[in-house]
């Protein structure tokens, strides 16, 4: 019997189903075996259950009635040759543009010299104004900053920072609410804590900026009932307001909190409320941007860790190290006299025996507590987040006890997909730090870093991580968000900023290859990844408008050799005062990325049944390849610069015009690699490539090597130094534990990390070969020592895993192909295929490693003559 294991909607896996924006949202699901037809369910409340036959389980069009706004109902799926129905959803419609309130601000205005408080936002809903028979209660809200809610005493929800950041010119989102079990007979009461956020904080870095958006803090807040009959009623709201225990917040700075000042029931029924004063009303028409529901999860609490080890300092503080670098904040249970303050300080690192401070700049990242004196008192920071392994508690009172204090991992939430394992131990603990740096790093959406001043969503970084940060988590619904916001900020040129939202601190901002090209790379991946063509169709006029902004840089000649470019940055060799000094000319990267990305407009044209936009396109691609090739390229294949970064991007790229020139620049990039003792020697963008490149070479077992150095510079020397996340440079921390001199020295930035997607592809061998992983290549290539490695990708259509294991010449290989896609295994060393169906299959075939061998002093396998032996359904 076939079973229904996953629902989503508009390939949002794991996200939220009620509040949607989508009057038809598309449905995909994930059964757990073949199944000729599918039946689809849908009862809306206080209807007759609808129903339809569906034969695909991927991105089907709502075969059922549009929802109006604030229409909700259960959907289910049974297979035809099932009896029971799978667990209902529920989905509901948002509010639509049906609003009837306006913001509510208790500051707006406040000087810029430091940060400010957060306020206290109350609505008193008299007994009698609310009907009877209520079904169902919800609460539409947003806010200019960042807010939280609570009904009758109780917080609602579990957002964190909400409404999160997004282009707040262009759009803000809003969150709705199920507040129905919170509502009492009586007087109630709605409240909620404001402060500044990203709306008019201090954001940025080389000094920041305040009020980026707006000089107010406001709340927008409609509070609707329906009851029993159908009928839903608005509930008219007064807003009162009141300073905060919390002194002054900045999500840079962190968070004051005097205890003293709380207000005891403030949000509930009865309070005294004669001391607070009207909010001030701010037009909600008078804000031109845009309230959309939210597409992806909120930002959320996911995960608390105790300390792994504490010390106490020389100077009283007490030192907790939790063991793992993380976005969070501290949570805290002391019991202290009133007035007593407990500060609390962050940092990623050790230095000389001290909090390693430095590589925060401006973001001072400390938090206060001032006890009220009422015996154990709990404290956690609302409205800031650090980056952080190390803590340090001052003037704590007394002892510390088991469970007085914890670290809270926040982060966007997102269901994990992907997993991978071997024998090393070291790749091993490389892949867990991308997976923290992931989750340190989405947070509402991707950034560079989750500690310094900055925090900011880089297009570079994303763009060379997006594949990997597909394959670990369920980003769609991130990079969706995201990607509306660049489509706003990119100007009517086409020009995309470095990072979105766009904050004007000082940085160039300027068209730049590698970065503003996550305009097409981005959505090109996600559909690769999920299959999904409404994400190309919906950022098509954003791809178009990057590329043909480059074509007419390059005044159409295809060469783009003028202007402002990053190039390779943070080539090992730059100096820490010059991170983008590389020895890779930046103008060879930025006409490759040209050729790259006008190539995937136009194959994203024909996808999109634009043909005569697929030409036009194809030929400014192939406009920009032969510039690339008169300008970087000899007749025999060597490649201007002659680094591993610009080998690696005519490989990769496929620049290059014949297989001659393939071999022979294959052979010069093993040659560099070999000759720089199998050291990285690639910034931003040869370092996601260079082991692929190696691979289209011939020389797997010289990307092994690569791989598995742990010498400075390498991907294992930060695991040999401790690392539990991926560092921004190679050596953010020297060999006598100093911290890099540079001004730019995270220890908790992903882009490097990009290489684990090469992990679960090339050495456990797990690959989509079509869009959506309709079809799946299993292309294990043992080497480098290793026993064993496995991969698992939890894909659209369900589990895909590959795990091989060596003993001696005998290679075991163990596959599992989801119900919806069919499959194909590479065995190593020869271009046989052998199809396979869905299901799981073993094979075992023989193998001789040539690790060893004195002929070829590098990782590698070779194979003799396949003896292969099956079992599994075919």
């Amino acid at each position: 019997m076939t079973n229904i294991i996953e629902i989503w909607l508009e390939n949002r896996r794991g996200g939220a189903t009620v509040g949607i924006g989508e009057a038809e949202p598309r449905i995909s699901f994930v059964a757990d075996a073949v199944a000729s037809a599918f039946e689809v369910e849908f009862t809306l409340e206080g209807g007759a259950a609808q129903t339809a036959q569906v034969t695909t389980t991927q991105l089907i069009a709502w075969p059922f009635a549009p929802l109006a706004p604030r229409d909700g109902g259960e959907l289910r799926i049974r297979a035809s040759d099932a009896e029971s129905w799978s667990e209902p959803m529920r989905i509901e419609a948002g509010l639509g543009d049906d609003w009837q309130v306006d913001f509510v601000s208790p500051s707006v205005a406040a000087d810029r010299d430091s940060p400010r408080p957060a306020y206290l936002l109350r609505a008193v809903i008299a007994e009698g104004a609310l009907p009877e028979d209520i079904a169902r209660a919800r609460v539409y809200s947003t806010a200019h900053g960042v807010y939280e809610l609570e009904v009758n005493g109780e917080r609602i929800g579990d957002d964190v920072l909400a409404p999160g950041w997004t282009s707040y010119s262009h759009r803000v989102r809003y969150q709705t609410h199920d507040v129905t079990a919170a509502l009492r007979g009586g007087e109630n009461v709605l409240g909620a804590w404001l402060a500044d956020g990203w709306y008019r904080g201090h954001i940025g870095f080389d000094g920041g900026v305040w009020d980026i958006y707006g000089s107010d803090v406001a709340l927008l807040a409609q509070l609707e009932v329906t009851t029993a009959d159908g009928t839903t009623h608005h509930v008219p709201l007064t807003w009162s307001a009141a300073p905060s225990p919390i002194t002054s917040v900045g999500l840079y700075e962190g968070e004051a909190f005097d205890a003293r000042l709380a207000q005891d029931g403030w949000s509930a029924p009865e309070f005294d409320a004669s001391g607070w004063t009207p909010a001030v009303t701010l037009p909600r028409t008078d804000f031109r941007a845009a309230i959309e529901p939210p597409t992806a999860l909120p930002v959320q609490e996911t995960e608390t860790l105790r300390p792994a080890a504490i010390t106490r300092q020389p100077s009283g503080r007490i030192r907790l190290d939790f063991g793992q670098n993380i976005s969070g904040v501290l949570r805290i249970r002391v019991r202290a006299d009133a007035g007593h303050t407990v500060t609390l300080h962050h940092a990623e690192v050790i230095e000389n025996g001290e909090l390693g401070t430095r590589p925060l700049r401006a973001a001072t990242s400390v938090d206060s507590y001032t006890a009220a004196g009422i015996g154990e008192e709990i404290y956690s920071p609302r409205f800031t987040i650090h980056g952080f392994q190390y803590a340090e508690l001052e003037n704590w009172p007394g002892e510390l006890r088991d469970g007085d204090v914890e670290a809270v991992v926040i982060h966007t939430g997102m269901r994990r997909t992907g997993w991978f394992e071997s024998s090393n131990e070291g790749l091993d603990r490389l892949h867990s730090n991308v997976v923290w740096s992931m989750r340190d790093n989405f947070v509402d959406l991707p950034t560079d870093c989750p500690q310094r001043d900055e925090r900011v969503g880089w297009t570079g970084d994303i763009q060379v991580f997006a594949p990997t940060a597909l394959r670990l988590f369920a980003a769609h619904g991130t990079l969706t968000g995201w990607l509306r916001d660049l489509a706003f900020e990119q100007a009517d040129q086409g020009h995309v900023p470095n990072f979105v939202p766009w904050v004007e601190c000082g940085f160039p901002n300027f068209p730049t290859a590698a970065w503003g090209d996550a305009a097409v790379i981005v959505p090109w991946e996600m559909y690769r990844n999920d299959g999904d063509l409404r994400i190309l169709a919906d950022q098509y006029a954003s791809m178009r408008g990057w590329v043909d902004l480059v074509d007419d840089l390059t005044g159409h000649t295809g060469l783009w050799n003028t202007g402002f470019q990053l190039g390779d940055w943070l080539d090992p060799t730059a100096p820490p005062e010059d991170p983008g000094k590389s020895h890779t000319d930046k103008y060879l990267v930025a006409t490759a990325y040209h050729v790259r990305t006008a190539r995937i407009v136009a194959d994203t044209a024909a996808l999109l049944g634009e043909t005569a936009d697929a030409a036009h396109y194809r030929a400014i691609a192939d406009r920009a390849a032969r510039a690339f090739q008169n300008e970087f390229l000899s007749d025999t294949g060597r490649v201007v610069s002659d680094t591993p970064t610009s080998i690696a991007v005519a490989l990769v790229f496929d620049l290059l015009e014949n297989d001659e020139q393939v071999v022979r620049a294959g052979a010069r990039l093993q040659e560099l690699v070999g000759a720089g003792g199998f050291h990285i020697s690639t910034g931003f963008v040869g370092t996601p490539i260079i082991c692929d490149a190696l691979v289209r070479a011939g020389g797997m077992d010289y990307a092994y090597h690569l791989l598995l150095q742990d010498e400075l510079p390498s991907w294992l020397y930060p695991v040999s130094m401790g690392a539990t996340t991926i560092w921004e440079r190679w050596d953010s921390m020297l060999p006598d534990g100093s911290i890099n001199p540079g001004d730019m020295t995270s220890f908790n930035h992903y882009a490097l990390g990009a290489v684990a997607d090469f992990l679960h592809r090339a050495v456990a061998g797990l690959a989509a070969d079509a869009p959506g992983w309709e079809r799946i290549r299993f292309e294990p290539r043992p080497g480098g020592g290793l026993d064993h490695a496995s991969a698992r990708y939890d894909s659209v259509r369900g589990a895909a895993s590959i795990s091989w294991k060596r003993e001696g010449e005998k290679l075991s290989i163990e596959l599992e192909v989801p119900a919806a896609s069919a499959g194909v295994l590479v065995l190593p060393g020869s271009d046989e295929q052998v199809p396979v169906g869905p299901g799981r299959h073993s094979f075992t075939t023989t193998f001789r490693s040539v690790d060893d061998d004195p002929e070829r002093p590098f990782f590698g396998w070779r194979r003799p003559e396949p003896v292969l032996e099956t079992e599994g359904a075919a």
